[in-house]
Formats: C-alpha cells, sequence, structure tokens
C-alpha cells in the first residue's frame, strides 16, 4: 500500500500550524500588569524585574504591556517612575485610539458603498424580483454591519455637533440623487469647499480663494466651518473617496 508523501507530512504540518496558533494566541492574551510590581512601596530598582515589552515579542500590537525597564534600571525617585511609565501607557492609548478611528472610517466607508448601490441605477432597472432579492441581501449585510459598534468620542460643543449633522445630511442627500453626473458635480462643489482652508507647512491656516479652487457650495462650506479640525479632515477624506467613484460611473455613462 502506498502512501502518498505530501499526506504522511501532513499531520506534522498540522501540528505545527496548531502549535503555531497557540503560541500566538498566547502571546496575544498575555497582557498583564507585571509593569506596576515596580510601584509597590519598598521595591528595589532592577533591571531584573521588567516586564516583557513590545520588543520581547516583536509586534506592536500590544497595548497592555509596557516595558519599565527604563524605570527601574537605576535609582529614581518615585514621582519620576510613575511618570515614565504613565509615558508609556499614554503612547499606546494614543495607538488604540488611531486603529480605533482607522476602523470607524473603514465602517464608514462600507454603509456609503452600500448607500451607493441602493441608489444605482442599474439596480432600478431590473426587475421588481430581482431587486426586491439584492435589497434584501443589502439588509442583511447592513445588520451585520450593524453589530459592529466603535465609538472614539471627538471632543465637540453643541454647535459642532449640528455642523456635522448638517454636513452628513448633505452628502447623504448627494449620494441618494441617482443620477451620477448631477451627484459628481454636487461632490466637486464640496470638495472645493474643503479646499478653501488649508493648513501650511508652519501651522497656520492659509484661506484660498474661490477662484483658485473653483466654485463652491456656501452653505456646505458654512456648515464645514463650523466642525471640528479633525471633522474637517475626516469630510474632505470621505468626498474624495467619493469623488473618485463617481468618476468612475461618469465615465461608464
Amino acid at each position: 500500500m502506498e502512501i502518498d508523501a505530501q499526506s504522511a507530512q501532513r499531520p506534522s504540518e498540522n501540528n505545527l500550524h496548531r502549535q503555531n496558533s497557540f503560541s500566538v494566541a498566547h502571546s496575544e492574551s498575555s497582557m498583564n500588569f507585571d509593569y506596576l510590581h515596580g510601584l509597590r512601596s519598598g521595591t528595589v530598582p532592577s533591571t531584573s524585574t521588567a516586564a516583557s515589552g513590545p520588543s520581547d515579542n516583536g509586534s506592536n500590537n500590544s497595548y497592555g504591556l509596557v516595558d519599565d525597564s527604563r524605570a527601574l534600571d537605576r535609582t529614581i525617585n518615585t514621582n519620576e517612575r510613575f511618570v515614565n511609565i504613565l509615558d508609556q501607557i499614554d503612547a499606546r492609548v494614543e495607538k488604540l485610539r488611531k486603529d480605533a478611528l482607522n476602523l470607524q472610517e473603514m465602517k464608514d466607508y462600507l454603509l456609503m458603498s452600500m448607500d451607493l448601490i441602493k441608489s444605482n441605477e442599474m439596480l432600478q432597472k431590473m426587475r421588481e424580483s430581482e431587486r426586491e432579492e439584492v435589497m434584501l441581501y443589502i439588509q442583511r449585510v447592513s445588520s451585520r454591519l450593524g453589530t459592529v459598534e466603535l465609538n472614539v468620542r471627538t471632543v465637540r460643543d453643541n454647535s459642532q455637533e449640528d455642523s456635522l449633522s448638517q454636513i452628513n445630511s448633505l452628502i447623504d442627500t448627494m449620494i441618494k440623487v441617482g443620477d451620477p453626473v448631477i451627484a459628481r458635480q454636487r461632490c466637486q462643489l464640496y470638495l472645493n469647499a474643503c479646499c478653501t482652508s488649508a493648513m501650511d507647512p508652519s501651522g497656520h491656516l492659509d484661506t484660498l480663494y474661490e477662484a483658485d479652487v473653483g466654485p463652491i457650495d456656501k452653505k456646505f462650506e458654512s456648515a464645514l466651518l463650523g466642525c471640528t479640525l479633525d471633522d474637517q479632515k475626516n469630510i474632505k477624506k470621505r468626498l474624495q473617496a467619493l469623488m473618485g467613484y463617481l468618476n468612475k460611473q461618469t465615465v461608464s455613462h
């Protein structure tokens, strides 16, 4: 009875895969508070008590592991020891926020994609039975996406909340127009409004005139100026992505 060489090797490969998977899972779940041991009263600073930091596993995705060796490798006062460790935690909090913001942006793009599909001209021309089937599929995907809840809070006052709500309403209306040519024209007006104010390399606000960027939508510009700087940047990125899509739709027509 002949045995295929590849089949004979497969169990060992599977075992190796399981071992690697266990190793990765163990590494990712090894968050602990060992780095706080150096904050106990009477602790003698020593590098041997340092917790494993990101350099040990080669991963930058660990948010709970903090290397306190810098805080313990020499005799320092208690205040400096706290500050050193908190500086590292603060850096990881900032990375966590950025990663969460990227996920929120991805979710927003998926939501916009489904809105664009629902307003697509080809969908409207399909037979009713086929269109209903597609709409049911969209509803199922939307429901699954709705199970993903991300909330990175941007500090806004009431006026800024109202301004952002106006912007979202204007963009949603533009997406649901149905005519890619009209939607593209409106999107260009909105995008031009985003370009009338730009930050120069020195960090100063540089105002561009309408003649330099083309016609703008005054209502959109007014609402945009009432948004936070972070919101303004995100709005511009959304519009640029939409413009890329609408340009392709216009060319196909």
